[in-house]
């Protein structure tokens, strides 16, 4: 049930999909899906729980395949950019879910964020470890520039060409990765 509620929630939307389209294709009872799920809000934050699951893992072993703190970075950008390259590819599932949620109170919207959080402050901690920038270099503005980028191209990366849209976001990694590390041009806390 969760695999294919993923598949069409990430494919079609939340608000769009029914769940008597999600028992049919699963082939299972409505019975048989509450008896797992309490309703669709329990299970499309088992959708994104799976999501963020996967994401870890994948940031994981991007960082296990790397010697060096900038490589570190490279290779989580280059795990992002394999995302886009994907056949099916329709963008962050998050920002995909929060579109669809807008209530900052909401449960799915709070998964989004939490999501979100995790994830700058990985980026962060990678961008802090880079090169020989010294100790004020603020890693959070790196991160939060880098996360911007990141938006932008998984929106982009299922409206242009995904190559295009990849090349170009790992070349503004390249650039926060050179500005953490030249004096003078990392972007100060304020920016």
């Amino acid at each position: 049930m969760l695999s294919t509620a993923t598949r069409i929630f990430y494919a079609e939307g939340i608000h769009s999909v029914g769940i008597d389209r999600i028992t049919a294709e699963a082939q299972v009872t409505r019975a048989t899906l509450y008896r797992h799920f309490a309703g669709k809000e329990e299970l499309v934050l088992a959708y994104l729980d799976q999501a963020d699951r996967a994401i870890r893992g994948q940031v994981a072993a991007a960082q296990a395949s790397s010697q060096s703190p900038d490589e570190n970075v490279r290779a989580v950008a280059r795990s992002i950019t394999e995302g886009i390259r994907s056949p099916g590819f329709r963008g962050c599932a998050f920002l995909n879910a929060v579109a669809e949620y807008h209530d900052p109170a909401h449960p799915i919207h709070q998964a989004v964020l939490a999501h979100r959080q995790w994830f700058l402050t990985t980026v962060t901690d990678l961008l802090a470890q880079t090169g020989d920038a010294p100790a004020d270099t603020p890693a959070d503005a790196a991160g939060r520039h880098l996360i911007m980028l990141r938006d932008g191209a998984m929106a982009a990366g299922c409206l242009f060409d995904p190559e295009l849209v990849s090349e170009t976001f790992l070349q503004g990694v390249e650039g926060i990765l050179q500005a953490l590390t030249t004096p003078g041009s990392a972007p100060n806390a304020a920016d």
